[in-house]
């Protein structure tokens, strides 16, 4: 019996041995780690192995320690927990990277703050330079008033000025800028776009969705440097936070041409899908652009839509009026004006083998939606779209089987809903409020979800996102046990939508969203475990490194340093 045992260890130390002289050795072992491989055939490790770019191997520390070789370096993880690189489904990632070195508004807490914010900026400007960026919340002041262009006007007499609400949904403009733009009070409200004024009909500086259209365009477009600047800001920032692939939506084609210098030089450290705006389909039909196409780093392939605007700014688009403003349904985007000329653009796109990702928040905009889906579906058949609704908040009940029999993807933002739940009943009512925001109820339905920010409207923090999704308490505090709390994801559920999910999002699920041989080496550790620690404390876990490819982009020790 002895000598039969000791033949049989013998001939696995051998096969062992033949392994690990016929395989390469690893680049890289992580080991002594707690993995999370968001992988069901092995949900959980202690060591990867990563060669080149891709993983090679995850399992044991004696399953992974044939791939050492003699140059193999290694990374004890402290028994911490390793995850995949979080893929974020829903970024505006040059407005992100530009707002890191913007005037800050989210936090004034009264417009008298508003106003001291802006008057000190604008010192700091060059003459003639424009005062952009913001982020501006009404809600946190008392009263939640919209600001108008007297609270500024007099600080900024020399300085045009164009700060947006969070949401990205409206603008406020001086007297200044809009002098420059042409709007006064007999110009009429753009298609899709409201031009907020006072009692006597004269603008008061807010300038609501398509009406924003009218002073982008005499803003001067960045620079350059300039929006290298800002990109090379993202890719940082992305990289301190693990977040390693992001899906940008509706970029410019010069910030495209930028990702592919950074490509070109070796400095593009996040994976990036673009999604150029739909009213642009025709330069991907003509040259014959499909899905996902590119690399692993740089992709098009995909068009972003808008049906409606956003609940903020009172332009998401209901089948009932806003409770809080009863002769207010929201608007319908210029881009639906008429819905025909969507429906003709979601077709060609569509023909030509494009994803579309549409923007709809409010319940009749995201039905018109779904009814042009279908429509498309009837017309060209059944086939892997992987159709997506961005942000998909306020569902007509109706809705949620309709997603699952068209495969929409539920592309959502979890902070969006302890944000917006500090107020939003008041807006909509508490009936409508209960279908917002509703994770658990596109699950049960068999619906995809996609987790994001939409940065820089949110925070691209993932910890943050997760915080948001399996707690879902409001950031006024008042709900601590979760706004409508049967809505929580579990942080499985929520790591496996922020990863896998938004994978298949893009079409790249075979290729990333979880640590598994063959596939990119993109992860991340943190400081703390969030599979076992209380849901509320996930907002304070840090993270300790990102990796991208199996090359090291972010180390909280250097960077401490």
């Amino acid at each position: 019996m002895k000598r039969c045992l000791l033949q049989a260890f013998v001939v696995i130390a051998c096969s062992l041995c033949a392994f690990a002289q016929t395989n390469p050795a690893a680049d890289l072992i992580i080991q002594n780690a707690r993995i999370w491989t968001v992988d069901p055939s092995q949900p959980e490790a202690q060591a990867v192995a990563i060669l080149g770019d891709r993983i090679v191997a995850v399992g044991t520390r004696q399953q992974v320690e044939v791939w050492r070789g003699p140059h193999t370096r290694e990374v004890d993880a402290g028994g911490r927990r390793l995850l995949p690189g979080f893929n974020d489904a829903h970024v505006h990632f040059v407005d992100g990277g530009t707002q890191l070195d913007n005037v800050q508004l989210n936090d004034a807490t009264s417009p008298q703050e508003f106003a001291r914010r802006i008057r000190e900026r604008t010192a700091k400007l060059a003459k003639d330079e424009w005062l952009v960026g913001g982020d501006w919340d009404e809600t946190k002041w008392n009263p939640a008033a919209l600001p108008t262009k007297e609270l500024i006007d007099a600080a900024t007499p020399d300085t045009p000025v164009s700060v947006n609400r969070y949401d990205g949904h409206m603008v406020l403009a001086n007297s200044l800028a809009l002098k420059l733009a042409g709007i006064t009070a007999q110009t009429p409200d753009p298609d899709g776009g409201v031009i907020v004024r006072d009692e006597n009909g004269n603008p008061t500086g807010a300038l609501k969705d398509a009406a924003q259209d009218m002073l982008f365009k005499v803003i001067p477009p960045l620079t350059h440097e300039q929006r290298r600047h800002a990109i090379e800001r993202a890719l940082g920032h992305a990289a301190s936070l693990g977040v390693t692939s992001v899906q940008n939506m509706n970029p410019d084609y010069a910030d495209i041409a930028v990702y592919n210098e950074l490509l070109d030089e070796g400095k593009l450290t996040t994976r990036i899908y673009a999604a150029p705006l739909i009213t642009q389909v025709d330069d991907q039909v003509k040259i014959g652009i499909r899905r996902a196409f590119g690399g692993s780093f740089l992709r098009i392939g995909a068009v972003k839509a808008y049906a409606d605007g956003s609940l903020g700014s009172a332009t998401a688009y209901f089948f009932e009026p806003f409770s809080d403003q009863p002769g207010n349904r929201g608007l319908l985007s210029d881009e639906m004006h008429p819905i025909s000329l969507m429906h003709d653009r979601m077709m060609r796109a569509d023909a030509s083998g494009l994803q579309i990702c549409t923007h709809a928040i409010g319940d009749a905009g995201i039905s018109a939606i779904l009814d042009i889906y279908s429509e498309i579906e009837k017309q060209h058949g059944v086939r892997d779209r992987r159709w997506r609704i961005e942000h998909a908040q306020h569902m007509a009940a109706k809705d949620f089987e309709r997603f699952a029999q068209l495969h929409v993807i539920a592309s959502v933002q979890p902070y969006h809903a302890i944000d917006d739940g500090r107020w939003a009943e008041g807006r909509i009512g508490r009936d409508r409020a209960s279908r917002t925001y509703a994770f658990r109820t596109f699950l049960d339905h068999g619906v995809r979800l996609a987790l994001g920010t939409d940065w820089s409207v949110a925070p691209l923090n993932p910890m943050l996102t997760l915080y948001a999704a399996t707690t879902r308490a409001t950031l006024d505090g008042k709900n601590p046990n979760g706004w409508f709390p049967e809505q929580k994801l579990t942080i499985k559920e929520a790591i496996e939508a922020y990863t896998m999910g938004s994978a298949y999002a893009e079409f790249q699920d075979n290729k990333k969203g979880s640590i598994t041989p063959g596939k990119l080496a993109d992860m991340v550790l943190l400081s703390d475990d969030v599979l076992v620690i209380d849901p509320v404390k996930i907002r304070d876990v840090k993270v300790l490194k990102t990796w991208v490819g199996g090359k090291l982009t972010y180390d909280a020790d250097a960077a401490s340093h």
